[in-house]
């Protein structure tokens, strides 16, 4: 028997830590054994992989900083850059003030992808069932490829070594029975961690923040702290009914995943959803002719992406985001189309309600997306 939660063992090629939460690992009979895959600070680990001298210092990736004036936001950054206070989506120009020393690199999306598509070719090698949720996540489903947690671990060990060895990046791994506690296992040991929990799930999730509950973001948390629930644990032993009568299915759905209760199905996605893109303004701006531009400029590359990956859109609408930042969407239904001219008059027009308004951020969306069945076009080749 290991010890139980919070045991921390070396694998053996002495880098990743591995943490067991149970006390066995074998069980007889198990419904699912599910991995959640996460490359480790995705787009700086890549950055510092292609820069071996810039290993060990604070890199940012996102806007250019203009030394603290720079508008935009940060995108993901090193491990070092957090010890920083810096996280995904802070506006670039704190992060400058936080660390003005620091690596500040703009996007290499070209790179990222590709090592993202070398990354998934070897996750699916594992296994047929396969999910990719973004470009640095995946969930795998090994139950037929293993007979227990055990030798989960040592597939799961072989996977972290070969997308290492393969290229140069680190991921961490989480295991168990559903996705929910799978994807909160990889976070746990991060970086380069393996986190294995085939039961006592509620062991697992008790001491965590309640923030740390997938799904409860910065507003539940709020009101949940307000009804003095700050951890997971106080969630599982709060009233369901009271949580019921308070956020509707909403609460259920919370107590349930307290207690560990999750989807055990990992299934491939059947395609995009939506396609957009954005553009923030280095200054506020209610130059309109600059907006309009800048507007059609973004419904071409949407259009373009559109055309590329062959699909029909059924909607057009634009994101706009004020001085304020408060921020807007809007949009209409167009029927079932995917040429350039309608995306850019629709976004054009939608835009307008803000006229007069000083803009920070516009952006525009494609959306209720449909395959263009064997045909492509011109665009496309």
């Amino acid at each position: 028997m290991e010890e139980k939660a919070q045991s921390l063992l070396k694998d053996s090629t002495g880098h990743a830590r591995v943490a067991y939460l149970s006390d066995q690992f074998s069980f007889g009979h198990m419904s699912k054994i599910i991995l959640h895959v996460d490359m480790d600070c995705f787009f700086a680990a890549v950055e510092v992989r292609e820069h071996p001298e810039w290993k060990g210092k604070p890199v940012i990736i996102g806007a250019d900083p203009r030394e603290g004036k720079g508008r935009g936001v940060v995108s993901t950054c090193s491990m070092e850059a957090r010890a920083f206070g810096i996280h995904s989506a802070m506006p670039i120009s704190k992060a400058y003030k936080l660390c003005p020393d620091g690596i500040y690199v703009h996007h290499n999306f070209a790179s990222y992808r590709q090592v993202s598509q070398n990354v998934m070719e070897i996750l699916r090698s594992y296994s047929d069932v396969f999910q990719q949720t973004s470009v640095d996540e995946a969930f795998l489903d090994i139950t037929e490829q293993v007979r227990d947690f055990e030798e989960a671990k040592l597939l799961a060990q072989k996977i972290k070594n070969e997308i290492l060895e393969k290229e140069g990046i680190t991921c961490s791994i989480g295991v168990s029975v559903n996705k929910l506690i799978a994807k909160m296992g990889s976070e746990h040991e991060k970086p380069d961690g393996l986190t294995i929990i085939p039961d006592k799930m509620q062991e697992f999730l008790a001491p965590k923040k309640i923030r740390e509950l997938y799904g409860v973001g910065p507003k539940m948390e709020q009101k949940l702290q307000k009804l003095g629930i700050s951890t997971i644990g106080d969630l599982a032993l709060f009233n369901r009914e009271l949580l019921t009568s308070r956020f509707g299915v909403y609460g259920a759905y919370l107590h349930l995943k307290a207690h560990g209760v999750g989807n055990d199905v990992v299934a491939p996605r059947e395609g995009r959803k939506s396609i957009s893109k954005e553009r923030t303004f280095f200054h506020d701006t209610d130059d309109w002719s600059l907006i309009h531009e800048k507007i059609a400029e973004l419904a071409e590359r949407v259009t373009e992406k559109l055309h590329k990956e062959s699909y029909y859109y059924k909607t057009v609408s634009v994101k706009v985001r004020l001085a304020d930042f408060s921020t807007f969407t809007r949009a209409t239904t167009v029927g079932r189309r995917n040429d350039l001219a309608t995306v850019r008059r629709w976004a054009r027009i939608l835009s307008n309600e803000f006229h007069g308004k000083k803009i920070r951020l516009v952006g525009v969306r494609v959306a209720g997306l449909e395959r263009l069945e064997g045909q492509r076009t011109l665009l496309a080749f």
